[in-house]
């Protein structure tokens, strides 16, 4: 059984960066799609970016702040926030997939999310 587990969230003045992580475990998610996610409150879940080899994609929204990577020797993917702004303010979720996809409900597997909140 595959479990995601996200790390890095927090608090950051608006113009700031953060590193998010997320450890699997349980599988290799090597040649996977996976993907972060982001849910403010009262709204939906909302694509950031997402990543299987050779192509990531980015939402229109974080593109040029916001860099998706993975470490597959660790199993790791992460997210470099830079330019952070109070809207990117959200529980951030990691998720794991057969398909890159932009739509959350393409995810098989999700971590329980860190909360990043940004100050203005």
């Amino acid at each position: 059984q595959l479990q995601l587990v996200e790390s890095g969230g927090g608090v950051v003045v608006a113009g700031g960066s953060l590193r998010l992580s997320c450890a699997a475990s349980g599988s290799t998610v090597s040649w996977s799609a996976m993907g972060w996610f982001r849910q403010a409150p009262g709204k939906e879940r909302e694509f950031v970016a997402t990543s299987k080899w050779p192509r990531e994609d980015y939402a229109d929204s974080v593109k040029g702040r916001f860099t998706i990577s993975r470490d597959s020797a660790l199993n790791m993917l992460y997210l470099q926030m830079n330019d952070l702004k109070p809207e990117d303010t959200a529980i951030y979720y990691c998720a794991y997939g057969s398909a890159r996809s932009r739509d959350y409900r393409s995810y098989d597997y999700w971590g329980q999310g860190t909360q990043v909140t940004v100050s203005s």
